[in-house]
């Protein structure tokens, strides 16, 4: 038997429009259907809704969200209204060895995508240290670590960023931006540099951990520095479901 296709395509109009809130059921009868039918011919066209929208953590004003890290000798945090003519930043100053910021709001734990863009002024360690959570544990991402190259995610099986099999050798240059996206997932983790994939690792089966020390007061979200000045210009976080 050949589908009526006047009324499947009649049924399926009929349950968008509910979805956009109007008051027909797609339960109505044919007759009722093929009339929404006609009046959604009737009506403009309307674009698509928007994905959800992603959130900034700066507000490009002062640190509301945020406060320092309180890492021993750590360098002074602020912002900065006006870099290089290149508006607002957060600046995290060099210590003796960690600084940086965490977040003071409540995070999702799963399911959300994390967007820093960060310039290195002067050091030779990383230059971002982004704590993030991972359902109830949580992780690091470290860009340019252990003398400026080593790139991954701390810790995973207890294996640091240097050793697992997240690492990776970047080269990070001074005085130029990089756009970071952490996608946190139930099973994945991904991490993109400039929109190239750095990071495509499968935990499923994995132990998600923080490394051991002062870098746990960057939970539950957090950026971090060692020995190295940085900018930040923009944090954002948007669900990814």
């Amino acid at each position: 038997m050949k589908p009526n296709l006047p009324i499947l395509f009649a049924v399926s109009a009929c349950c968008i429009l509910a979805i956009g809130g109007a008051t027909a059921g797609c339960g109505a009868s044919s007759g009722a259907r093929s009339a929404t039918v006609t009046a959604a011919a009737q009506m403009p066209a309307q674009a698509a809704a928007p994905a959800s929208a992603a959130k900034s953590l700066f507000d490009g004003k002062s640190l509301k969200g945020w406060k320092d890290s309180n890492f021993a000798g750590g360098g002074e945090v602020r912002v900065e209204p006006d870099f290089k003519g290149q508006g607002p930043v957060i600046w995290i100053d060099a210590g003796q060895s960690l600084s940086g910021i965490t977040f003071t709001n409540p995070v999702p734990k799963t399911d959300f995508e994390i967007t820093v863009e960060a310039l290195k002024i002067q050091g030779n360690d990383f230059f971002v240290g982004l704590t993030f959570p991972v359902g109830a544990a949580h992780a690091t991402l470290v860009l340019g670590g252990w003398g400026g190259a080593t790139t991954g995610i701390s810790s995973i099986d207890g294996q640091d960023a240097s050793e697992n099999d997240t690492t990776k050798f970047l080269t990070y240059e001074k005085n130029k931006w990089y756009r970071i996206r952490m996608k946190v997932t139930a099973k994945k983790l991904e991490t993109w540099l400039n929109d190239e994939k750095i990071v495509n690792q499968d935990i499923s089966d994995r132990r998600i951990s923080m490394r051991f020390g002062e870098i746990e007061n960057s939970i539950p979200l957090g950026i971090a520095t060692y020995q190295t000045t940085t900018v930040i210009r923009k944090v954002e976080i948007k669900p990814t479901q």
